[in-house]
């Protein structure tokens, strides 16, 4: 046995997060579940033997390199691990981790991606929002998001909430990708960062509206800041300064094939609820 990091990907859409909790579906009881049908972990065994994971993501979010390491035989490999995964939760990549290493606390950097949908055109009986999207706005609302903030007013977290996190968006048709980074984050923060910075683009809020939420006082609670959905986002990576990751080509062809199936399915819906909804005009 020796201590081995994995990369795995999920869709969260269908579980409570990643960290378990008791009565519902979380993606880390998917892989403990898998760990113990491969003997790779005790039944009795509350986790494996030096396991940590790098983030615990909400409810409904996904990932591309959520990050976990433990002890593991060298016969492991992110393929094994896969025959009793579920179809939705994917190892693709792995390393050999020195000891004592820890995926929470080694963590460099994590970046997230918010898919925000922002169509800048005109108004329009099928895209009814009040007022279109500016793009500048929101950029300008980033950058003052950017940088070292005590965010106790953008998470439920009573504690340990001065963070640092870069702010940057790419259009991409009707859509900005929002990459947000940061060593750390504090509960919700990615997504109420991205919901008040599309409140400031629509005209919802002024941009002073970020200069109350980062002062010292609290916001009271009717002018909060309520996050943005969560399955719009995915942890798309963290960073490891003394890792080096290696692609099972087999494994991330399985999961890539997974995936691919699951963009169609999504597509095909869209289509369906689409003519459903045209057909009533």
């Amino acid at each position: 046995m020796s201590l081995r990091a994995f990369r795995v990907a999920y869709d969260g859409t269908d579980y409570y997060g990643y960290q378990r909790q008791p009565d519902v579906p979380t993606v880390e009881d998917a892989i403990f579940d898998a760990l113990r049908a491969l003997e790779v972990c005790a039944l009795d065994a509350d986790k494996p033997d030096g396991y940590a994971a790098a983030g615990r993501t909400d409810a409904g979010v996904s990932a591309l390199a959520q990050t976990i390491a433990l002890e593991a035989p060298a016969w492991l490999t992110p393929r094994a691990l896969n025959a009793e995964l579920p179809a939705d939760v994917r190892a693709w990549a792995a390393a050999d981790a020195p000891q004592g290493f820890h995926a929470t606390h080694h963590a460099d950097r994590r970046e997230y991606t918010y898919h925000l949908y922002a169509p800048t055109g005109v108004p329009t009986a099928s895209e009814p929002a009040d007022s279109p999207f500016d793009d500048e706005r929101f950029r300008t609302a980033c950058d003052a998001l950017s940088g070292s903030h005590d965010f106790h007013n953008l998470t439920p977290d009573d504690h340990n909430t001065e963070r640092s996190p870069s702010i940057e968006a790419t259009r991409d048709d009707d859509y900005l990708a929002v990459t947000v980074s940061a060593g750390g984050f504090a509960r919700e923060l990615v997504r109420r960062l991205v919901s008040l910075a599309r409140d400031v683009a629509i005209g919802e809020e002024p941009l002073e509206k970020i200069d109350r939420v980062l002062a010292v006082d609290p916001v009271p609670g009717h002018e909060g800041v309520e996050p943005a959905p969560p399955e719009p986002l995915v942890l798309t990576d963290v960073y490891y300064p003394n890792l080096t990751f290696a692609v099972d080509e087999a494994a991330a062809a399985g999961a890539r094939a997974v995936f691919e199936r699951r963009r169609i399915d999504r597509r095909t819906g869209a289509r369906v609820a689409g003519q459903v909804s045209d057909g009533m005009r």
